[in-house]
């Protein structure tokens, strides 16, 4: 790789996710700092829980069951990847992050159409939110980035460059609230440190505080 090529960061996300949410802030605040571009895709935790709806509690498990609410964002977003290119995925995630987490308003349509005003896309794209229109394209997306990674996470998922530069894809870093500045370099140093050593799989402790939005 060239001095002035970009380390490319592929990011699998949720809009429903607050923490993905805090994530995916990092890693914008990483793109001032480091030399990396970020690739932004849909996954989706209804199709990641389909098969686990049984033992999930009650009021999640109505979220991702087909209708509930999980739905709708993610199909809106893969409509919009589909009719409008890459580009317009990670301006919309922002508009909706900023909705539903930031402002506090919850994925309601309201909420949704208005983040499409505030991406400068279509509104009629909202009518996809209750669509299975492009639910093929949008499993493949999911699978892409879960493949990497394995069944045993949720979102967001990350691939970067390992050692060989090969693709090393993990679940987080969960972080709250999003780290700024050189801090945010840090982490994505480490990051790109854990990935480049094989057998590398995983550090974890118990979370202390919800996600903390500014």
């Amino acid at each position: 790789m060239s001095e002035t090529a970009k380390t490319p960061a592929d990011f699998w996300f949720d809009p429903l996710c607050p923490w993905a949410w805090m994530t995916s802030r990092w890693m914008l605040e990483v793109e001032k700092v480091r030399p990396v571009e970020v690739r932004w895709h849909v996954m989706s935790l209804a199709v990641l829980n389909e098969d686990k709806l049984d033992t999930l509690p009650a009021e999640y498990a109505e979220n991702m069951r087909p209708g509930g609410k999980a739905w709708g964002p993610v199909r809106v977003v893969i409509a919009a990847q589909q009719l409008h290119g890459d580009e317009a995925v990670g301006r919309l995630y922002t508009a909706l992050g900023t909705r539903f987490h930031n402002e506090g308003l919850g994925v309601t349509p309201e909420s949704i159409a208005a983040a499409l005003d505030d991406a400068g896309l279509p509104a009629e794209l909202i009518e996809y939110a209750d669509k299975d229109t492009y639910d093929t394209q949008l499993r493949a997306s999911h699978k892409e980035g879960i493949d990497l990674v394995g069944q045993e996470v949720g979102t967001p998922v990350i691939a970067v460059p390992g050692a060989d530069g090969e693709q090393i894809a993990f679940f987080g870093p969960v972080v709250t609230p999003a780290p700024k500045g050189e801090q945010a370099a840090k982490l994505w140093d480490g990051t790109l440190m854990v990935a480049s050593i094989p057998g590398f799989y995983e550090i974890k402790r118990t979370r202390t505080q919800p996600p903390l939005f500014d």
